[in-house]
């Protein structure tokens, strides 16, 4: 039997934070998902991207504690240009989010920059440059 990666879940302090936050960003949660402890939005590619509460992560995990230090995961967003990564970016941080990184040009050729969500993840916006 072959197996496929296809979820990536992240633990939230603030399940309604988070999902404003990725909203934001595009993706389709259903507004009922707020209430809930563990909440999926399907991705393109098959791919799901899920959020579990500290609380419903302890019911089957009771010794869980959060990590400390440095982001432990990153997350990252296509832009279709590099003004589209400015908007953004602006957009998210007039929101109230956390900047990690301005936009900044990248030398390996794209315009960058770096949010954290509510947990405090890495959540990447980037676009290429112009040749």
């Amino acid at each position: 039997m072959a197996i496929t990666f296809n979820f990536i879940g992240l633990v939230v302090a603030d399940l309604g934070r988070s999902l404003d936050f990725y909203r934001r960003l595009g993706l389709e949660i259903p507004e009922i998902s707020d209430d809930e402890g563990h909440v999926e939005a399907a991705l393109p590619g098959g791919l799901r991207l899920g959020w579990d509460t500290i609380e419903t992560v302890r019911t089957f995990d009771p010794t869980w504690t959060a990590p400390t230090g440095s982001h432990r995961v990153a997350l990252a967003f296509d832009c279709e240009t590099p003004a589209e990564v400015d908007r953004v970016f602006a957009e998210m941080t007039e929101a109230g989010f956390a900047v990690h990184v301005q936009p900044w040009d990248a030398f390996w050729g794209q315009r960058y920059a770096t949010l954290l969500d509510p947990d405090g993840n890495a959540v990447d916006l980037y676009a290429p440059l112009p040749a």
